[in-house]
């Protein structure tokens, strides 16, 4: 019995050999431009017609406004990767290797200019009865808490829509909570649906990601306004 390959004329085989790139080609085709174009690794503003908000604010006279600041503080915290350590650190500040969700942001504004312990340690110290969970001020701890950066962001900074679905709305820099055991930044790179990424340490590998929507239930938007703070 012959092999089925010599069963054929060379021209059907290589018509065959044909027909089978082009339907593999086209599946190609179709997965990664199923989307409008070439699917590409992350999207940004100018790609769904958002204007990207700038501050007006320079705290640290860099030539950088604040908003872009803070974002590029929260993703050099990210690329660092610290481990995730939340233990209570004497001085307040733990190790650059080290930290935790409330770390990066306030790592991200400082980078900014602005030092974001001090902030909260005087407001603290200002109105008390602002911060029900406080009932001994402890600066070596209290900037580290979500709860109580949740408390100074809705008293220092503009509050914004939890509309995730307002995609314009959602720009580089803002800070995002979830209840008062999460918090991040949120990034300038978005999804296919427009929706940005969230810039986060909750100790995974990659930690700026699609997970804006998908981490949990959104308790807070801010924008940080030095002018507030």
């Amino acid at each position: 019995m012959r092999p089925l390959g010599a069963a054929l004329p060379r021209w059907r085989m290589a018509l065959c050999i044909l027909l089978v790139a082009a339907v593999l080609a086209t599946v190609l085709v179709f997965t990664l431009g199923r989307c409008g174009g070439e699917r590409k690794p992350y999207y940004t503003a100018q790609d769904f017609g958002i204007e990207t908000i700038v501050s007006p604010l320079d705290q640290n006279e860099n030539g950088v406004d604040d908003y872009t600041d803070i974002l590029l503080g929260a993703r050099t915290d990210a690329e660092n990767r610290p481990r995730y350590d939340g233990a209570y650190v004497a001085g307040g500040y733990p190790p650059d290797d080290v930290g935790v969700c409330t770390d990066l942001v306030w790592r991200a504004l400082k980078n900014a200019g602005y030092l974001l312990k001090d902030l909260v340690d005087a407001d603290i110290r200002a109105c008390p009865e602002a911060y029900p969970e406080i009932v001994t001020p402890d600066p070596n701890i209290d900037f580290r808490r979500v709860q109580n950066l949740k408390v100074y962001f809705e008293r220092h900074a503009e509050r914004l829509t939890l509309d995730t679905e307002d995609i314009a709305a959602w720009q580089p820099g803002d800070i995002v909570t979830y209840g008062t055991r999460h918090i991040g930044i949120v990034s300038d790179r978005r999804n296919e649906r427009g929706e940005p990424y969230l810039i986060h340490n909750a100790g995974q590998p990659q930690r700026e990601e699609d997970r804006l929507v998908s981490y949990g239930e959104i308790s807070g938007h801010f924008r940080f306004d030095g002018a507030r703070a």
